[in-house]
């Protein structure tokens, strides 16, 4: 699964519950199919893991000076929004 994209590994997964869901399948090939699935979700966490632990705003300091600042992805769930949030209390402390 190594050289698999993400994109590709999701639309796997799709096409594998997508077969579960409305094909009759023997027991067998359903449990292949469900082991196949799960090493695909595995795989998928582990991506946006790293890719969450990647994801960084820049933000000023109070000197001025650019810091890193963690996406605050809890925060931007609970505003239903689709915009970036950084972990600050207000959208006025963002230099831009």
């Amino acid at each position: 699964m190594k050289n698999l994209s993400f994109e590709k590994a999701l639309e796997e997964l799709e096409k594998i519950v997508e077969r579960l869901e409305n094909e009759e399948l023997t027991l067998e090939e359903s449990l292949r199919l469900f082991e196949e699935g799960v090493k695909l979700a595995r795989f998928l966490r582990e991506e946006l893991e790293k890719a969450e632990k990647k994801v960084e705003i820049l933000l000023k300091d109070e000197e001025g000076e650019l810091k890193p600042q963690s996406f605050d992805v809890a925060k931007r769930h609970e505003l239903g929004e689709n915009k970036v949030v950084a972990n600050k209390e207000e959208d006025e402390d963002i230099p831009f």
